[in-house]
């Protein structure tokens, strides 16, 4: 199999991260008989710096032109000058939206699970981490707040500003199926969150919601508002398998999701379309206070192109070799800073790449 990946490694530890996913994908093409042909593209800060904008046309183009899209990490420090008062649709997240909605990518799935081996980094009672923890957030991911309609004024209080939430009967059952046909893969529970008490939109999500779970009746559905869901992935995260979520409340809960694991950089996640080319990254953002210093947790973008592997490339012999030796490395007591724990042993980030590559 040969395949075409575009590289927005992008700004911070991104270059980092995504050498490390790299040469894990090549270990896994020597060893399984593909090629993997990559093609490095700017977008962020450093697309910024050289053009002017967070993503340019090229970079989409190129995207569009390929198999899939590994993404690093886009953005900078609190306070970087180069950025710092740009208008909105020039900063560099503004290229995250851009680029999803470029290659029609309106659903988002990101895993939250507890693995065994890290267990002691939990940050949740003992016996609440004891339960377990291993859910998967489906955000829908190119409508609702982020994408509606915007601005400022001024009105008889002075300046205001306002966001619009807006979603489509279309954009939430193509989101609910995604949520729906995944359950079916796992444990059969989709728990979709609203906020349907207030919101006139969160109304609308929960009609469809239950109108798309009737072509599924060996999944449970279970509604949540999204301020209880905030409560009960702290109380007891083992209730949850899939979690559905519009834009905003998926954007939020998700970070949540991640941390009570015990380790952001452990995390990976993508976003898929109507096609097979999806969009493969870690869920942590660009950690400029340690770009450069080898202490970046390469973990969740190599799972990252795991999740490509399987999801894109279907190749799931493949994607488990990767996984399998993640684990693997984790059980010796190989760790990254981020995940360091009394008793265990600290490599940098480019040792844990090779500790993984060694056991592909």
């Amino acid at each position: 199999m040969k395949k075409h990946i575009a590289v927005l490694a992008g700004d911070g530890i991104g270059p980092e991260i995504t050498d490390a996913a790299i040469a894990v994908m090549n270990k896994v093409g020597e060893k399984f008989g593909h090629e993997f042909e990559f093609e490095h593209l700017l977008m962020g800060v450093c697309a910024i710096e050289e053009t002017g904008e967070p993503l340019p046309q090229y970079t989409i183009d190129r995207c569009l032109a390929s198999d899939s899209v590994l993404l690093g990490a886009v953005g900078g420090a609190v306070g970087d000058k180069r950025i710092e008062k740009l208008p909105g649709h020039l900063r560099p997240e503004a290229g995250l939206l851009k680029i999803r909605s470029a290659l029609g990518l309106y659903s988002n799935l990101r895993p939250a699970r507890l693995f065994p081996a890290l267990a002691g980094a939990c940050p949740l009672r003992k016996d609440i981490a004891e339960r377990g923890i291993d859910l998967v957030v489906v955000r829908e991911l190119i409508g609702g707040i982020y994408f509606g309609e915007r601005g400022r004024g001024v009105g008889e209080g002075g300046e205001f500003a306002y966001d619009t939430e807006k979603y489509s009967v279309e954009e939430v059952t193509r989101i609910a199926k995604i949520a729906f046909d995944l359950a079916r893969r796992r444990r059969k529970h989709v728990t979709s969150i609203d906020k349907a008490n207030v919101l006139e939109s969160s109304r609308l999500w929960r009609e469809v919601v239950h109108e798309v779970a009737k072509d599924y009746p060996d999944v449970e559905l279970t509604d949540m508002l999204v301020d209880n869901t905030a409560m009960q992935l702290v109380k007891n995260p083992a209730q949850f398998d899939v979690v559905l979520t519009s834009n905003i409340f998926g954007d939020i809960l998700s970070d949540e999701a991640a941390m009570i694991t015990g380790s952001i950089g452990m995390l990976a996640s993508s976003s898929l379309g109507a096609t097979k080319r999806g969009l493969y990254e870690p869920i942590h953002g660009s950690a400029p206070d340690i770009a450069g210093k080898d202490l970046a947790n390469p973990v969740a973008t190599i799972l990252s192109a795991a999740m490509m592997l399987r999801d894109s490339f279907d190749l799931p012999e493949e994607a488990k070799a990767v996984e399998e030796a993640v684990n693997k490395v984790l059980d010796e007591g190989w760790r990254t800073a981020d995940i360091m724990s009394e008793g265990m042993k600290q490599v940098k980030g480019s040792e844990m790449t090779k500790l993984i590559l060694e056991r592909i």
